[in-house]
């Protein structure tokens, strides 16, 4: 930065100086530079008002040295005379050779390097007195802001060689200033409690020392206001401000008092709301949006969210720059505040073209075929929204995103970007893995589920434990058809001993192949139809209750099984890896054909249903019914039965123990199931950001029996917190559970966990 003032002064001393070697005008046979060293000549002449072969006078030399000093570049100008030969004396202003930092631990050098650089004060630029000390300045209010009230920052220059300095930053943070107590003034609606709950930082406590929370911060107070205005404009108090809010510091600077006064104003409900303005959407069909009854409490949220809906359904007929702006009358007398809702329509636009980036692996169609918006088409928000929520149900981006452009030159058009961020859907891996149940697991897995771009899965998987050994290969293509029929073909071996546990006694081995399709109905419904079949070959050990002994002297030790099955889901989650609002139902039916050696059928209903608590809070409610019986006067396949307990059913009972018992205690499984979940799901404090990692707080139910009724009866329930990581290798869950009402016979299990095992 130049200070003009010391220019406009120096170029009228050296005039004076000039006026003493006052010269006749005369021709320049040449003009000589004296005195640069890093300096461009050609940036002199091309910043003086003469040539050679000129003639001057002593006007034109203190245009010259005018000139010159504007460059910033130079501490001294002087115009000299040499015989016919116009001499320039120069004297450089240093340059900055280097910038460096030391003593930062808040800040990273580089961070202060490139705060420094926007501020002028970089590599080869002319150092400026006025700038350093604006650095200072600067960098002392950052420290400042983030609650380094103690700060000391001091800059020093190095000569160098060729006219060139290093610039040092010593930077001395001293202790970061804490919060001693927060004070409101004003606050009758809520308790000082109430409002200190709003707010991130906190006043210092004994269990404060390592959270962060009680260190003082500009922005996070200027949060923390806003959060408290939140509150109360959300209960009614529309007149609600904060007058001041003061921040003191102990005479060591290392304490802050924060005292923040409060102007509440009248709690207010709501009046009448209107809609009007423009008609582009019939003006009855928009006021049956208004969600909101009259003497309700006045709530901002309310009201941003009912504005937000009529823009949607403007956005869903092409309005993509729709606006509603509320309008409020007040009546004090009554403390109501009535609302007409102003429509701006805007001009109807259409989408010209949709760009897809961020997709390196998955092709272009993959992600095209999702979508409902259509280039072409006028432009849809309710399109759009669930074209989104498509891609993020296909499991394959971490994150989407899709933003409008609007089309230079055009008043009706608009280009669509589509922006993924793609995650790993696939690996190969070789490796131990670890569960409650199989104790050690060694693993071979290779897992695609968008094999090569195309949208498709493949999976091959080996896994051998104590307790199972599972090979298995199955191939997806969600596309068999253009129009949406997938298609999945699956192959398996499954054996397994469950000798060790506390289920009866009896290994079996299965092979089996299937072929199923999956037929859209609608844009949240499928149905799925199937064949397979099945080789079992059983052997029963020699605790193995009289039920199964008696299956197997009826019906054989071998036995196959040709299986129908016709399911039905409807998928309205917002995503299929971390879904935070939506219902999940699917209804699955099997039948055996008596083309095989058993007869029987089963249904299953399951739903799964997440609500937002809040922006980091899900609630997530699950059940699930299942029955089973044999037809034909055929026996149920005990192998067919259900089970419950465990990790992925009722949690703080052993596998598979729920339910019926012979009299040695073991379980049988049962023909009916019922199974049900409650979960608060929340992320890591600290690592908001990362959705693949999860707390949850449960509470769990089910039974199996042979009757619902029995089964109603001997519902067991449990609670406890689990942590859920979707790791690269599949998703890990660890869960500390406590039945609630276990019998003397239950199998209790306090923690529960599996590591590795997803693919």
């Amino acid at each position: 930065m130049i200070n003009y003032f010391k220019v406009a002064l120096l170029v009228l001393l050296l005039s004076l100086s000039c006026a003493s070697r006052a010269f006749d005008p005369f021709v320049i046979d040449d003009i000589r530079i004296e005195g640069i060293e890093r300096t461009d000549p050609g940036l002199i002449f091309s910043n003086i008002p003469v040539q050679v072969g000129e003639t001057v006078d002593r006007d034109v030399t203190t245009q010259i040295i005018s000139e010159i000093f504007k460059t910033g570049f130079f501490d001294d100008v002087q115009v000299l005379l040499d015989g016919g030969v116009l001499v320039i004396r120069l004297v450089e202003r240093p340059a900055v050779y280097k910038v460096s930092v030391t003593g930062s631990k808040l800040l990273s050098e580089e961070q202060i390097i490139e705060a420094l650089s926007q501020m002028g004060l970089r590599e080869s630029a002319i150092l400026d007195g006025a700038i350093l000390d604006l650095a200072e300045r600067e960098l002392k209010e950052l420290y400042m802001s983030k609650g380094k009230y103690s700060v000391e920052i001091i800059s020093t220059t190095t000569p160098l060689e060729r006219n060139r300095v290093a610039v040092t930053f010593d930077i001395f943070e001293g202790a970061r200033a804490v919060i001693n107590q927060i004070n409101f003034v004003g606050n009758f609606a809520f308790t000082d409690k109430d409002l200190r709950k709003q707010m991130s930082l906190k006043a210092l406590g004994k269990f404060d020392l390592f959270s962060g929370s009680s260190e003082y911060s500009k922005q996070s107070l200027e949060g923390d206001q806003e959060e408290i205005r939140s509150l109360y404009l959300d209960s009614g108090y529309a007149d609600f401000r904060i007058e001041s809010t003061q921040v003191q510091l102990s005479a060591d600077r290392e304490n802050v008092f924060i005292t923040i006064s409060l102007s509440e104003g009248e709690k207010f409900t709501f009046d009448t709301i209107y809609v009007g303005g423009d008609e582009v959407v019939k003006r009855e069909d928009l006021a049956k949006l208004v969600d909101i009854a009259p003497g309700e409490v006045f709530s901002r949220k309310r009201l941003t969210d009912l504005t937000q809906k009529i823009t949607d359904r403007l956005g869903e007929d092409g309005y993509a720059n729709a606006s509603v702006n509320p309008v409020p009358e007040k009546n004090v007398g009554d403390s109501k505040i009535g609302f007409t809702l102003y429509v701006n329509s805007g001009q109807r636009v259409y989408v010209r073209r949709i760009n897809i980036n961020g997709n390196l692996d998955t092709r272009d169609e993959v992600i095209r075929r999702e979508l409902r918006q259509m280039e072409g088409a006028w432009y849809s928000v309710k399109d759009i929204n669930r074209s989104k929520q498509r891609l993020n149900l296909l499991g394959f981006f971490s994150d989407v995103m899709i933003n409008t452009t609007p089309v230079s030159g055009t008043v009706d058009q608009v280009d669509l970007e589509v922006k993924v961020v793609e995650r790993m859907t696939g690996n190969f891996s070789v490796g131990i893995g670890f569960s409650s149940t199989d104790k050690m697991l060694l693993q071979l897995g290779l897992s695609q589920n968008n094999f090569m771009g195309t949208g498709n899965s493949l999976s091959f998987n080996v896994s051998t434990g104590k307790i199972n050994e599972t090979y298995e290969i199955a191939f997806t293509n969600p596309y068999a058809t253009d129009d949406g029929v997938s298609r999945t073909y699956k192959f398996g071996k499954r054996d397994t001993d469950v000798s060790s546990l506390v289920v009866s006694a009896f290994a079996s081995s299965t092979n089996s192949a299937s072929i199923g399709f999956g037929v859209p109905l609608t844009e949240y419904d499928r149905i799925f139809y199937g064949v397979g079949a099945e080789q079992t070959s059983i052997t029963l050990g020699d605790n193995a209750t009289s039920e199964y002994q008696e299956f197997v002297d009826l019906n054989g030790n071998d036995n196959t099984i040709i299986p129908f099955t016709v399911g039905w889901s409807r998928d309205k989650r917002d995503s299929a890896i971390y879904p935070t609002d939506g219902l999940l139902q699917r209804f699955g039916s099997e039948l055996s054909s008596p083309a095989g050696d058993l007869t029987y059928y089963n249904l299953s209903y399951k739903a799964e249903w997440y609500r937002p608590l809040s922006k980091d809070f899900t609630l997530r409610l699950g059940g699930s019914v299942a029955y089973a019986e044999d037809y034909d006067g055929k026996q149920l396949p005990f192998y067919k039965n259900f089970y419950a307990g465990g990790a992925s059913s009722v949690r703080g009972y052993q596998t598979s123990s729920l339910g019926p018992r012979n009299s040695l205690g073991q379980a049988l499984g049962g023909k009916r199931r019922l199974l049900s979940q409650a979960e608060v799901i929340f992320p890591i404090p600290g690592l908001n950001l990362d959705k693949s990692m999860r707390f949850s707080a449960f509470v769990d139910s089910g039974s199996v029996a042979n009757h619902f009724d029995d089964g109603l009866s001997e519902m067991r329930y449990s609670a406890g917190l689990g942590f859920n990581w979707y790791s690269p290798v599949g998703p890990m869950r660890f869960n500390f559970a406590k039945a609630l009402n276990a019998e003397v016979t239950d199998k209790t299990e306090g923690f529960q966990f599996t590591l590795g095992t997803g693919f």
